[in-house]
């Protein structure tokens, strides 16, 4: 039994006829007859009663009457659902976001994104950069947000903003005031780091071991305004972007804009090259690409 057999089937017996049914179909009558007589054959039934002057559905023809319309609406449906979920209508989206990508960069192309496309649900998970990198990796999120570099073999990149890192002290460190500094200076200061698993502190820590020395690490932490409270409470410093230390208590902490050499924080967006993309996946692709 076929798609098509069930829908020459259904039209002739609304219109009882095969001549209307063909004409309206599209088809030849003996097409339609012998598509007809295989299905009969198929199921072991007769489907009409074809010696009364009107063509008339037997006890079978009714039941089969019954589950064919069933399938072709139950088809529509999801024709109609398919173009939905094209159109983004409809769909679901996974984006993974480091906590201090997220509140530095999407608040406002999240909400513009669902203004356009109200149907579409979005999951956002926030972990760190590493961790992001992986779910995707994994097929867990559809799309991430995380620092350069990362393995572009296995990932289609789209590059967001380039950044450095900007130093964070307490107001009454010996540092404060200045406005750039050399990394080497920080050898013997306490740091405070975003958790391992977030790019940020595989970036701090490598650059300070380039620099020869290895950071003394006081305390982690997942959430940037945390991290700034502890260096506004002179437990160490710390190394935050541009976007986040501006934010931070300017009566406890003060920033140093640039450090030789810089610590670079490059943002991208990244998709497996291996997996498949929802429709909402590629939707928000091209609306963050056109983004302004």
């Amino acid at each position: 039994m076929d798609f098509q057999q069930i829908r020459y089937f259904a039209e002739v017996a609304k219109q009882q006829s095969f001549s209307k049914a063909a004409q309206l179909l599209h088809s030849s009558q003996p097409s339609l007859s012998k598509a007809i007589k295989s299905l009969e054959d198929e199921l072991g039934v007769v489907l009409f009663n074809r010696t009364t002057r009107h063509l008339q559905l037997t006890d079978d023809g009714e039941v089969v009457l019954k589950y064919a319309t069933a399938t072709l609406a139950m088809s529509r449906d999801l024709q109609l659902l398919l173009n939905e979920g094209k159109e983004l209508k409809r769909g679901k989206l996974s984006l993974g976001l480091p906590p201090v990508i997220g509140v530095s960069f999407f608040p406002k192309m999240i909400a513009d994104f669902r203004g356009e496309y109200p149907g579409v649900q979005i999951r956002l998970v926030e972990e760190g950069g590493k961790i992001v990198e992986q779910l995707v990796k994994e097929a867990k999120l559809d799309l991430g947000v995380v620092v350069l570099p990362v393995d572009e073999q296995e990932f289609e990149v789209f590059p967001l903003a380039k950044r450095q890192l900007s130093l964070v002290v307490n107001l009454n460190h010996p540092l404060a005031g200045e406005k750039v500094i050399q990394l080497s200076q920080l050898r013997n200061e306490s740091f405070i780091l975003f958790k391992e698993g977030f790019s940020l502190y595989d970036r701090v820590r490598e650059a300070c071991i380039q620099e020869g020395f290895e950071p003394t690490i006081a305390y982690e932490s997942s959430q940037w305004d945390f991290i700034g409270e502890m260096v506004g409470a002179g437990l160490g410093i710390a190394f935050l972007p541009d976007t986040v230390s501006s934010k931070l208590d300017s009566k406890s902490v003060t920033t140093i804009p640039l450090t030789i050499p810089a610590i670079r924080w490059d943002l991208a967006a990244i998709w497996s090259k291996h997996h498949y993309l929802s429709h909402a996946a590629r939707g928000w692709i091209q609306f963050m690409k056109e983004w302004d």
